[in-house]
């Protein structure tokens, strides 16, 4: 055994244990508890900064607004497009051809399944509806997008409205928009719904007419309007959506 360590056994047993590092360099360290008392009220500080922070809305409206981390909702998030009233964007629900019905989960904003279709029939053109607008019935404005391809639920495009179908559903306004994929070479140049041919005005009416009969349920169809109605209808739901979110924000 070396001096060296002759002199660190020594210094050993008159301590009666290992000296601690800290206490050599005079090192004050606080105990687990208060390590864990310290870290525990910085978490509810935060939680509440956060709280604070966050604007007190009655629902999920614009995540945009929120400091929460939040998945992007298409209602809400997804903007219309420079272009709206006259050009805008669209989430498809429901795929052209299909009998399941579709709908966005207002408040997940999910796409999920309602129900399938009682008759037998299938959705004529792509469905669903624009971000950012607003209707009576409290749901984002409806549109059926004439277009070659079948899309996928949950996808969003572009659009041109060129007509409007008024339609009392159950006693409740309901009116569609008639637009055409601004993006489809086969629809694009398209600009009012006049001018499509008459039979695929008869699809349109029929479907609508028809897919609830076996639900009981009741559907009116009235005459299809040009294009300008189409295009007031888009900003009166627009600016409906507006007055919402900012009544809404002043709560």
């Amino acid at each position: 055994m070396t001096a060296f360590e002759r002199g660190n056994k020594a210094q050993m047993r008159r301590l009666g244990s290992f000296p601690s590092p800290y206490s050599l360099f005079n090192i004050s360290v606080p105990s687990s508890s208060t390590k864990m008392s310290d870290e525990t009220k910085t978490q509810e500080n935060e939680v509440v900064e956060a709280r604070r922070q966050a604007p007190r809305l009655n629902e999920r409206i614009l995540s945009s607004l929120s400091r929460r981390t939040v998945a992007a909702h298409p209602w809400h998030d997804l903007e219309i497009g420079p272009g709206a009233p006259h050009i805008f964007n669209v989430v498809v629900e429901i795929t052209k051809g299909s009998k399941v019905k579709y709908e966005l989960d207002k408040k997940t904003g999910l796409i999920k399944v309602d129900r399938i279709l009682y008759s037998s029939v299938v959705y004529p053109h792509n469905y669903g509806f624009i971000p950012r607008t607003l209707c009576e019935d409290n749901d984002p404005l409806d549109v059926l997008v004439l277009m070659q391809e079948p899309v996928l639920p949950g996808c969003f495009l572009r659009a041109r409205a060129i007509g409007l179908m008024p339609m009392i559903d159950q006693g409740e306004k309901d009116d569609k928009i008639i637009a055409v994929c601004a993006d489809d070479p086969e629809y694009k140049h398209y600009t009012d719904i006049r001018e499509l041919a008459p039979h695929r005005l008869s699809e349109i009416r029929r479907f609508f007419e028809d897919y609830k009969k076996n639900e009981n349920k009741e559907v009116a169809v009235n005459d299809f309007l040009p294009s300008n109605s189409a295009v007031e209808a888009i900003q009166y739901s627009m600016d409906l959506y507006a007055e919402y979110i900012l009544h809404t924000l002043r709560r």
